[in-house]
């Protein structure tokens, strides 16, 4: 069955932890996508000036009826300096064949807010995040019913991707992550969306000093599967670190992906990760993933909105879209 596409945006807050001012609870903005009454209207969901869009995030009733029922979630966490909205065409995709898609976007590394270094660099916060968004959703007097508290899963890309095998039990070792990244030019690791080279580089050297809090488990056990693409700082993981992830993790790269080379992540985590499945797909670059550019979009931000020749984004996305709906229906039990 195929169902219309609501939108909703939720302004959480995780009470239990602060902003990177220290000035209030750490927000927890998320978006959620959701199977929608028969009556739904659905429209385009644009990324960037409503006159002059950059990015096309598929096609949403907002706040639309839900469709009568009970659904699987799968939680979505989007890529560094990015937003939940980039990942729209698989939500969309998702919520049309059954699933409540959850979004939530990472305080101090999306691009709603301002950026803030620790934002980008403290990796452990992301997979907080996730558990905090389902802990609110499950009690969500609006949502709370709607959701199958037996069939969540998670999905992410890029450093999204590693927020997910982060949530499926993968520990990290912060000390080996920052030796590895001394052997190379810093500069080069510096993620293009940052716009302070000078301030990552300062504080990566310091990240030692949260070996505590970094290198234990953010395992939370409602989460049944993990669908990574294109996942990032796969030398963050020992392989001992993977070996403990006991659930079912597809993952998805581009052959042509620079800037998280399939060599030290996707296959790294597929090679030490049991049972993992790992689809490459040729001459797919790493932002091919990102929601399809506009003609703006392609004149502003060049380096995220143009595939390298013979690419076609919405097909690519189609495809990957179908290998996540598979994947949840086969590990979520979606009829």
């Amino acid at each position: 069955m195929t169902f219309r596409v609501g939108l909703q945006r939720l302004f959480y807050e995780d009470l239990h932890r602060l902003n990177w001012t220290e000035t209030g609870p750490r927000p927890l903005l998320t978006d959620v996508w959701y199977p929608a009454a028969d009556d739904a209207v659905e429209s385009d969901v644009f990324i960037g000036p409503s006159d002059n869009p950059f990015f096309n995030a598929g096609k949403a009733a907002r706040d639309a009826d839900f469709a009568p029922g009970s659904f699987p979630l799968v939680l979505l966490s989007h890529g560094t300096g990015g937003m939940s909205l980039q990942l729209g065409w698989l939500a969309c995709q998702l919520a049309s064949q059954g699933c409540v898609v959850a979004a939530v976007n990472h305080h101090g590394n999306n691009a709603l807010e301002p950026y803030k270094v620790e934002g980008f660099l403290r990796y452990w916060e992301r997979p907080k995040d996730i558990t905090a968004v389902l802990s609110r959703l499950l009690v969500d007097p609006n949502l709370g019913a709607h959701i199958n508290r037996d069939q969540i899963g998670a999905a992410g890309f890029s450093f999204g991707g590693y927020t997910v095998i982060a949530t499926a039990g993968g520990v990290t070792n912060i000390r080996r992550f920052i030796e590895r990244l001394r052997d190379r030019d810093l500069s080069r690791e510096i993620p293009p969306e940052f716009p302070e080279p000078t301030v990552f580089a300062k504080e990566l050297e310091s990240l030692t000093q949260y070996a505590a809090v970094a290198d234990v488990s953010y395992r939370d056990e409602r989460i049944k599967c993990a669908f990574a693409i294109s996942p990032a700082i796969g030398e963050a993981f020992s392989p001992d670190g993977l070996s403990t992830i006991n659930i079912p993790v597809k993952i998805i790269v581009g052959g042509a992906d620079q800037v998280a080379p399939a060599e030290g992540n996707a296959s790294y985590f597929a090679k030490h990760i049991k049972g993992a499945d790992l689809v490459i797909l040729q001459n797919v670059g790493h932002y091919t993933f990102l929601a399809e550019a506009t003609a703006n979009g392609r004149d502003e931000f060049p380096l995220f909105c143009r595939d390298k020749h013979g690419v076609d984004r919405a097909s690519t996305h189609l495809s990957v879209g179908n290998l996540a709906i598979e994947f949840f229906e086969k590990n979520l039990k979606i009829v």
